[in-house]
């Protein structure tokens, strides 16, 4: 063989081997992941105009729809939530929480649970104590009752307003802002649903909310005071309060305040404690639903409340006599009376 054929010959093999190499190259690509791009789970969506950034959710199912158990305690929700597998939390679920992640009540958690942060902010909040502040620590996975939470942020209160409190912190927005949450107080289960392909039936009434800066739900309700006339009332839900409705002391009412009512310890706020005046009204309706004979608390608005536009709140325990549907993203509550809806009130 001559040079010259020779020199063809290796060239040509030199030639087929980068071509092999090419196409093994082009397979692994069509196959391979790519480190650090697998941050979307299964379930992710996108439904328009949600009021809150969609976090990446995960569970073991991968079911449209997820199911999440629940304790009714002292009126309020409390859910088992894990922070990167810790133990379970005692977390409650609140409308009033409009930032993704969760929000814990103990500083002390921070070294059980690993946390670190620099972060400090501000937290806002009822009461008439010390001004609250909480370090943020950013990526946690949660896990509330075994539906994962990918890329929650943490934030850890620093002062002891809440030290103390039979539950480990508040979780809010993380559900509600991405999600259509269903409240099913008959069997203490929350359903996580899809907003794309949720569609109520209509044996559920539904109830229009508005939102304002800071992400908080509010609807019009009527009041009886004495059982009269009904006065039209804007409330915000707050989830986390074990009332069944407050109605705010502040120079410009639209109820007058009932004669004689005492003052009453109402609970604790992020920012220290609050006391109002307390008693009954007669009647509270919500759509078409009326609640009669209903304890309400009659806190300063200054205290109690930093809606200015708020004429009262509506809380868990009236809201637990439905069963519920919050849609945010179609600023629509969905309602129907369960088997507690005529359980007379009974409230010390």
């Amino acid at each position: 063989m001559s040079m010259n054929a020779k020199k063809n010959v290796s060239m040509l093999l030199v030639s087929v081997l980068l071509m092999c190499c090419a196409l093994i190259i082009v397979r692994q690509a069509k196959t391979e992941e790519v480190p650090g791009t697998k941050t979307k789970a299964a379930s992710e969506y996108s439904s328009g105009p949600l009021l809150f950034d969609s976090p990446k959710v995960r569970d073991n199912n991968d079911n449209q729809e997820r199911q999440i158990s629940f304790q009714l305690l002292w009126s309020k929700i409390v859910l088992p939530v894990r922070v990167n597998d810790s133990r379970e939390l005692s977390i409650i679920l609140d409308t009033g929480m409009p930032s993704q992640g969760l929000l814990l009540f103990d500083r002390d958690l921070a070294d059980e649970l690993q946390l670190s942060g620099t972060e400090r902010s501000r937290i806002h909040g009822a009461g008439t104590g010390q001004v609250s502040y909480a370090i943020k620590v950013e990526s946690a996975k949660l896990s509330v009752s075994g539906v994962d939470f990918e890329n929650q942020d943490v934030r850890i209160l620093q002062n002891d307003t809440m030290r103390g409190t039979p539950n480990d912190g508040v979780i809010g927005s993380t559900l509600f802002g991405s999600h259509v949450v269903k409240i099913d107080y008959d069997q203490n289960i929350i359903t996580l649903l899809d907003p794309t392909a949720f569609d109520a039936d209509p044996t559920w009434e539904v109830v229009n909310l508005t939102f304002n800066e800071n992400n908080i739900p509010f609807l019009e309700a009527f009041v009886s005071i004495e059982g009269d006339e009904e006065i039209d009332v804007v409330l915000y839900i707050d989830l986390a309060s074990s009332e069944a409705l407050e109605l705010l002391v502040k120079p410009e009412m639209k109820f007058t305040l009932p004669d004689n009512l005492p003052s009453k310890y109402i609970g604790k706020g992020l920012d220290g404690h609050i006391v109002g005046q307390y008693g009954r009204i007669a009647s509270l309706k919500i759509g078409s639903f009326v609640l009669n004979n209903v304890p309400t608390a009659f806190p300063k608005s200054d205290v109690r409340s930093r809606q200015q536009e708020a004429d009262g709140i509506l809380c868990n325990d009236a809201l637990r006599r439905f069963n519920l549907i919050f849609d945010y993203s179609r600023k629509k509550l969905y309602i129907k009376p369960n088997s507690h809806f005529s359980e007379p009130f009974d409230h010390n």
